[in-house]
Protein backbone atom coordinates (compact mmCIF):
# COMPACT_ATOMS: atom_id res chain seq x y z
CA UNK A 1 0.00 0.00 0.00
CA UNK A 2 2.71 2.46 1.01
CA UNK A 3 6.05 2.63 -0.83
CA UNK A 4 8.94 0.63 0.72
CA UNK A 5 10.89 3.83 1.48
CA UNK A 6 8.20 4.72 4.01
CA UNK A 7 7.58 1.33 5.59
CA UNK A 8 11.30 0.50 5.72
CA UNK A 9 12.09 3.78 7.46
CA UNK A 10 9.42 3.42 10.12
CA UNK A 11 9.10 -0.33 10.59
CA UNK A 12 12.57 -1.80 9.99
CA UNK A 13 14.69 -2.03 13.14
CA UNK A 14 18.05 -0.28 13.19
CA UNK A 15 21.21 -2.43 13.53
CA UNK A 16 21.97 -0.49 16.71
CA UNK A 17 18.61 -1.21 18.37
CA UNK A 18 17.62 -4.14 20.57
CA UNK A 19 14.18 -5.35 21.48
CA UNK A 20 13.29 -4.92 25.17
CA UNK A 21 9.69 -6.11 25.01
CA UNK A 22 7.41 -7.10 22.21
CA UNK A 23 4.15 -8.71 21.22
CA UNK A 24 1.95 -8.53 18.14
CA UNK A 25 0.89 -4.92 18.71
CA UNK A 26 3.40 -3.29 21.09
CA UNK A 27 7.19 -3.24 20.93
CA UNK A 28 9.87 -1.32 22.81
CA UNK A 29 13.36 -0.93 21.37
CA UNK A 30 16.44 0.54 23.08
CA UNK A 31 18.93 2.28 20.82
CA UNK A 32 22.06 4.01 22.10
CA UNK A 33 22.53 5.77 18.75
CA UNK A 34 19.44 7.97 19.13
CA UNK A 35 19.97 11.73 19.22
CA UNK A 36 19.23 13.42 22.53
CA UNK A 37 16.23 15.30 21.12
CA UNK A 38 14.78 11.99 19.94
CA UNK A 39 15.66 9.95 23.02
CA UNK A 40 12.05 8.74 23.14
CA UNK A 41 9.66 8.43 20.20
CA UNK A 42 6.38 6.55 19.79
CA UNK A 43 4.93 5.47 16.46
CA UNK A 44 1.41 4.04 16.21
CA UNK A 45 0.35 2.87 12.77
CA UNK A 46 -3.21 2.85 11.48
CA UNK A 47 -3.27 -0.95 11.77
CA UNK A 48 -2.77 -0.67 15.54
CA UNK A 49 0.93 -1.46 15.93
CA UNK A 50 2.88 0.71 18.39
CA UNK A 51 6.68 0.93 18.26
CA UNK A 52 8.65 2.75 20.95
CA UNK A 53 12.27 3.81 20.44
CA UNK A 54 14.24 5.07 23.44
CA UNK A 55 17.79 5.35 24.66
CA UNK A 56 19.10 2.92 27.31
CA UNK A 57 19.25 5.88 29.72
CA UNK A 58 15.54 6.60 29.30
CA UNK A 59 14.79 2.89 29.58
CA UNK A 60 16.64 2.86 32.89
CA UNK A 61 14.78 5.93 34.13
CA UNK A 62 11.50 4.19 33.36
CA UNK A 63 12.58 0.91 34.94
CA UNK A 64 12.30 -0.96 31.67
CA UNK A 65 15.55 -2.87 32.11
CA UNK A 66 14.23 -4.94 35.02
CA UNK A 67 13.22 -7.83 32.77
CA UNK A 68 9.51 -7.54 33.51
CA UNK A 69 7.29 -7.42 30.40
CA UNK A 70 5.05 -4.38 30.04
CA UNK A 71 2.03 -3.70 27.85
CA UNK A 72 1.23 -0.31 26.35
CA UNK A 73 -0.96 0.76 29.28
CA UNK A 74 1.81 -0.18 31.72
CA UNK A 75 4.36 1.66 29.59
CA UNK A 76 2.25 4.82 29.64
CA UNK A 77 1.95 4.57 33.42
CA UNK A 78 5.74 4.25 33.79
CA UNK A 79 6.18 7.17 31.43
CA UNK A 80 3.97 9.37 33.60
CA UNK A 81 5.69 8.27 36.83
CA UNK A 82 9.11 8.99 35.36
CA UNK A 83 8.23 12.63 34.72
CA UNK A 84 8.94 12.39 30.99
CA UNK A 85 6.58 14.56 28.96
CA UNK A 86 5.76 14.20 25.29
CA UNK A 87 5.48 16.91 22.67
CA UNK A 88 2.07 15.81 21.40
CA UNK A 89 1.44 13.39 18.57
CA UNK A 90 1.45 14.34 14.90
CA UNK A 91 -0.50 12.62 12.17
CA UNK A 92 1.73 11.18 9.44
CA UNK A 93 0.35 11.24 5.89
CA UNK A 94 1.89 9.79 2.72
CA UNK A 95 0.86 8.91 -0.82
CA UNK A 96 0.03 5.26 -1.36
CA UNK A 97 1.46 3.43 -4.37
CA UNK A 98 -1.77 3.91 -6.29
CA UNK A 99 -2.08 7.59 -5.38
CA UNK A 100 1.53 8.20 -6.45
CA UNK A 101 0.79 6.89 -9.95
CA UNK A 102 -2.18 9.24 -10.30
CA UNK A 103 -0.17 12.16 -8.92
CA UNK A 104 2.74 11.68 -11.31
CA UNK A 105 0.39 11.61 -14.28
CA UNK A 106 -0.94 15.11 -13.62
CA UNK A 107 0.48 18.43 -14.91
CA UNK A 108 1.03 21.35 -12.55
CA UNK A 109 -1.80 23.87 -12.43
CA UNK A 110 -0.89 27.14 -14.24
CA UNK A 111 -1.63 29.12 -11.05
CA UNK A 112 1.29 27.47 -9.18
CA UNK A 113 5.04 27.69 -9.70
CA UNK A 114 8.33 27.23 -7.83
CA UNK A 115 9.50 30.20 -5.75
CA UNK A 116 13.12 31.38 -5.65
CA UNK A 117 15.16 34.12 -3.98
CA UNK A 118 13.86 36.46 -6.68
CA UNK A 119 10.43 36.15 -5.00
CA UNK A 120 11.66 37.47 -1.65
CA UNK A 121 9.56 40.63 -1.98
CA UNK A 122 6.24 38.93 -2.67
CA UNK A 123 7.03 36.26 -0.09
CA UNK A 124 7.65 38.98 2.51
CA UNK A 125 4.28 40.54 1.72
CA UNK A 126 2.70 37.11 2.02
CA UNK A 127 4.25 36.58 5.47
CA UNK A 128 3.09 39.99 6.68
CA UNK A 129 -0.49 39.15 5.66
CA UNK A 130 -0.49 35.72 7.36
CA UNK A 131 -1.51 35.36 11.06
CA UNK A 132 1.53 34.84 13.30
CA UNK A 133 0.25 31.58 14.80
CA UNK A 134 -0.43 30.19 11.34
CA UNK A 135 3.13 31.05 10.28
CA UNK A 136 4.54 29.30 13.35
CA UNK A 137 2.42 26.19 12.80
CA UNK A 138 3.18 25.88 9.09
CA UNK A 139 6.96 26.55 9.25
CA UNK A 140 6.99 27.63 5.61
CA UNK A 141 10.32 29.20 4.59
CA UNK A 142 11.62 30.60 1.30
CA UNK A 143 15.07 29.03 1.83
CA UNK A 144 13.77 25.47 2.21
CA UNK A 145 14.82 22.66 -0.13
CA UNK A 146 11.77 23.27 -2.36
CA UNK A 147 9.17 26.05 -2.29
CA UNK A 148 6.06 26.48 -4.42
CA UNK A 149 3.51 29.29 -4.47
CA UNK A 150 -0.04 29.76 -5.73
CA UNK A 151 -1.20 33.08 -7.11
CA UNK A 152 -4.63 34.63 -7.46
CA UNK A 153 -5.09 37.88 -9.38
CA UNK A 154 -1.32 38.35 -9.30
CA UNK A 155 -1.06 37.99 -5.51
CA UNK A 156 0.80 35.20 -3.69
CA UNK A 157 -1.93 33.60 -1.57
CA UNK A 158 -0.61 30.14 -0.65
CA UNK A 159 2.88 28.72 -0.11
CA UNK A 160 4.14 25.20 0.52
CA UNK A 161 7.75 24.37 1.33
CA UNK A 162 9.60 21.17 2.15
CA UNK A 163 12.98 19.88 3.30
CA UNK A 164 14.66 16.44 3.56
CA UNK A 165 13.75 14.86 6.91
CA UNK A 166 15.96 12.97 9.37
CA UNK A 167 18.51 11.40 6.99
CA UNK A 168 15.64 9.57 5.31
CA UNK A 169 14.29 9.56 1.74
CA UNK A 170 11.37 11.64 3.04
CA UNK A 171 10.61 15.32 2.42
CA UNK A 172 8.61 17.03 5.18
CA UNK A 173 6.25 19.73 3.97
CA UNK A 174 4.35 22.64 5.42
CA UNK A 175 1.58 24.64 3.80
CA UNK A 176 0.11 28.06 4.56
CA UNK A 177 -2.84 29.79 2.88
CA UNK A 178 -3.92 33.35 3.61
CA UNK A 179 -7.31 33.22 5.42
CA UNK A 180 -9.38 35.03 2.74
CA UNK A 181 -8.21 32.54 0.10
CA UNK A 182 -8.86 29.29 1.92
CA UNK A 183 -11.26 26.70 0.58
CA UNK A 184 -10.40 27.46 -3.05
CA UNK A 185 -8.14 24.48 -3.70
CA UNK A 186 -4.83 26.36 -3.58
CA UNK A 187 -3.30 24.13 -0.90
CA UNK A 188 -4.36 20.96 -2.70
CA UNK A 189 -2.80 22.07 -5.99
CA UNK A 190 0.42 23.20 -4.30
CA UNK A 191 0.86 20.06 -2.20
CA UNK A 192 0.45 17.91 -5.28
CA UNK A 193 2.83 20.04 -7.35
CA UNK A 194 5.63 20.06 -4.78
CA UNK A 195 5.07 16.36 -4.15
CA UNK A 196 5.73 15.64 -7.82
CA UNK A 197 8.93 17.67 -7.46
CA UNK A 198 10.00 15.59 -4.44
CA UNK A 199 9.20 12.24 -6.06
CA UNK A 200 11.18 13.18 -9.16
CA UNK A 201 14.18 13.71 -6.87
CA UNK A 202 13.84 10.44 -5.00
CA UNK A 203 12.00 11.69 -1.88
CA UNK A 204 8.62 10.59 -0.55
CA UNK A 205 6.44 13.57 0.44
CA UNK A 206 5.57 13.62 4.15
CA UNK A 207 2.66 15.63 5.54
CA UNK A 208 2.51 16.08 9.32
CA UNK A 209 -0.05 17.85 11.46
CA UNK A 210 -1.30 17.82 15.04
CA UNK A 211 -4.19 15.47 15.79
CA UNK A 212 -6.60 18.31 16.60
CA UNK A 213 -5.80 20.34 13.47
CA UNK A 214 -8.92 19.23 11.64
CA UNK A 215 -8.49 21.70 8.77
CA UNK A 216 -5.00 20.37 8.07
CA UNK A 217 -6.22 16.77 8.25
CA UNK A 218 -8.90 17.62 5.71
CA UNK A 219 -6.31 19.31 3.47
CA UNK A 220 -4.14 16.19 3.52
CA UNK A 221 -7.07 14.05 2.42
CA UNK A 222 -8.03 16.53 -0.29
CA UNK A 223 -4.48 16.39 -1.66
CA UNK A 224 -4.74 12.61 -1.95
CA UNK A 225 -2.61 11.62 1.04
CA UNK A 226 -3.42 8.70 3.32
CA UNK A 227 -2.78 8.58 7.06
CA UNK A 228 0.02 6.15 7.92
CA UNK A 229 -0.16 6.63 11.69
CA UNK A 230 0.81 8.99 14.49
CA UNK A 231 4.24 9.90 15.79
CA UNK A 232 5.08 11.44 19.16
CA UNK A 233 8.41 12.56 20.55
CA UNK A 234 9.79 13.61 23.91
CA UNK A 235 9.07 17.26 24.66
CA UNK A 236 12.08 19.58 24.34
CA UNK A 237 11.04 20.95 27.75
CA UNK A 238 11.03 17.54 29.42
CA UNK A 239 13.43 17.46 32.35
CA UNK A 240 13.87 13.67 32.26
Amino acid sequence: MFPPAITDFWLTSSPTSRLLYGDDSFRVFADAALDEDERLTILTTTDGETRVLLTPAVAGTMGLEDGQPVDEAGFRQRLERSGISLHGADNLFYFTDEARETLLGEPDDPSVRPLTEADAGVFGQFEEAAPEQDRDDASVELDHWAVYGAFEDGRLVCVVSMYPWRDAPLADLGVLTLPPYRGRGHARRLVRAISRHALARGHEPQYRCQLDNHASVAAAGSAGLTRFGTWDIVSPDSAA
